[in-house]
């Protein structure tokens, strides 16, 4: 199965809630990595440098196979 890395920024807006930017799929994890390293010093994203958050996704699965 082909893995995907789908990369997030995720920031607390209080104690219950958080807000979240998709930044995009990156077929490597270190490209991944390496959007992170341009958009950590960025407006926005420079005030939150640690809140990326990456997810290894595998192509052609389907999640909740069982329901739930």
């Amino acid at each position: 199965m082909t893995v995907i890395y789908d990369v997030w920024h995720v920031r607390p807006i209080d104690d219950e809630n958080d807000t979240g930017k998709h930044i995009g799929f990156f077929s490597s994890e270190e490209s991944a990595k390496a959007a992170i390293e341009l958009l950590k010093t960025k407006p926005g994203f420079a005030d939150y440098p640690d809140d990326f958050e990456i997810y290894d996704t595998r192509l052609n699965l389907t999640g909740w196979a069982y329901g739930f």
